[in-house]
């Protein structure tokens, strides 16, 4: 719900630029097609463009308007938006028998379309982030309860000025001990009247659930003042940070992990764009493979190609592809490359700190042993020790390993010579598979290939 003041206006502001630069585009494509529409139908096929995105837009909100929404969710809803739109467009032209329009007319819209809207709604977003840091669209906060699990939530909502949080500060049943987070505005009987004389749009309840008469005091407070009220769950910190919130019928449970990629429909776009993108990278991988195959040869005897046993989807073993950047040695299974490693050859050197040498795993997607992005995968010997120096280790496993990854892009990449490297990457690794989308994979890719470019001080 937007709060603040004109925060209702908020969405019909941000559906007035959609239709501004959704019209602006079919007008400018309608001029430009003008022998693919027949005469007089131009209106009418205007009429249901924007009828089809009306109806689609209104499901958009709750993610345009989410104040803690990534770009990237924005950008993959704004696809989806676009794609959705499409189908809804067709199916009304088709429905009232208009079947004369140039497919050139359907393929330069949607074309532009798909490119235009996002770019629209992150320029929107941006707008309304900063109007949010000037104090405008605000919302005001108070906590109910003075404890570690309010300062927590305080910090993350106040994390990103963008946001537009405003803590005014926090209540409990009793003056807190020792606690520094935030302003303590009083007791439960000091609440009701500041709410009668401040501007508060949300309560955030914090304390434990047994004090059952303090929480429905609160709610009817909420309610008689229509505030939206939020119950925070009494977590540890291990649990808060990794459980989710499920139901079975209409009781709620918690799940130890979220993975999107159990959806069907996400994997199947997951290993459509593997194969596609590999399938393309392979084609053209001689004019690469050829010259780099030479210089391994020259550099030092030996194979090409160092294949390697690793830990993949689900802990099953495969064999990992590289070119091979060290000259044949007895710990190549079992000791990670360090710097100034004397294993390495030159060519290897600069193979490594380009990635080039992660090229053949390409073939490794192909072979469905593999994604493009994921958790990169590790030798036998190390998921063997890390598994058991390391919570949540394993997690990572329950994606296809990835040539490059979250943790690499990053900075988590090379030897993990101490043990707080590793848990990082295992961190990122996680957190990559609890929220993946599409948006995200490309993201990691550019980034992928901008620090290839740049030289990355920890590929050696």
């Amino acid at each position: 719900m937007p709060h603040g003041r004109y925060g209702h206006f908020v969405p019909y502001l941000l559906l007035m630029c959609d239709l501004l630069v959704i019209n602006a585009i079919f007008i400018v494509i309608l001029l430009l097609n003008r022998e693919a529409v027949p005469r007089g139908d131009g209106r009418m096929l205007m009429i249901l463009y924007n009828v089809a995105y009306v109806l689609i837009d209104r499901r958009s909100f709750g993610v345009r308007g989410g104040r803690t929404v990534t770009m990237e969710r924005l950008v993959a809803k704004a696809f989806s938006t676009v794609i959705l739109q499409g189908i809804l467009f067709f199916a009304l032209v088709m429905f009232l028998g208009d079947t004369r329009i140039g497919w050139s007319f359907y393929a330069g819209l949607f074309g532009t379309l798909i490119i235009g809207l996002p770019l629209s709604w992150i320029v929107t977003r941006l707008i309304v982030k900063k109007m949010r840091r000037r104090g405008r669209n605000s919302v005001n906060v108070v906590f109910f309860g003075a404890n570690d699990a309010a300062a927590r939530l305080a910090r993350e909502l106040q994390n990103d000025a963008g946001y537009g949080y405003v803590i005014h500060g926090f209540f409990d049943t009793g003056r807190p001990a020792n606690y520094s987070a935030g302003k303590y505005l009083g007791t439960l009987s000091r609440l009701r009247e500041y709410i009668e004389t401040h501007q508060v749009d949300e309560i955030y309840y914090t304390l434990p659930g047994d004090d059952e008469e303090t929480l429905k005091q609160i709610i009817k407070i909420a309610d008689d003042n229509i505030i939206t009220f939020y119950y925070v769950p009494q977590l540890t910190r291990t649990v808060a940070r990794t459980f989710h919130l499920d139901h079975v019928g209409l009781s709620p449970v918690l799940r130890a992990h979220r993975n999107p990629l159990e959806n069907p429909l996400n994997r199947f776009v997951k290993r459509g764009f593997d194969i596609l993108f590999s399938a393309g990278f392979l084609l053209v991988s001689p004019v690469i493979f050829i010259p780099v195959a030479i210089a391994i040869k020259l550099s030092s005897p030996g194979p090409v190609f160092f294949r390697q046993k690793r830990t993949g989807y689900l802990g099953k073993e495969f064999t990992c592809l590289k070119f091979r950047t060290m000259r044949l040695n007895d710990q190549s299974n079992s000791r990670q490359a360090v710097r100034s490693d004397p294993r390495t050859t030159r060519v290897g050197a600069f193979l490594r700190r380009t990635s080039i040498d992660e090229l053949p795993q390409f073939i490794n997607v192909i072979r469905g042993d593999m994604s493009i992005v994921g958790p990169r995968p590790h030798m036998l010997k190390h998921t063997e020790d890390y598994t058991q120096l390391i919570d949540r280790y394993m997690v990572r496993h329950l994606i296809k390993p990835g040539i490059t990854g979250w943790a690499q892009v990053l900075g988590y990449r090379g030897a993990t010579e101490e043990l707080w490297q590793m848990e990082g990457r295992v961190e990122k690794d996680v957190w990559y598979i609890e929220n993946w989308h599409l948006m995200l994979d490309l993201k990691i890719i550019v980034r992928t290939v901008i620090n290839a470019v740049r030289g990355e001080k920890n590929a050696y």
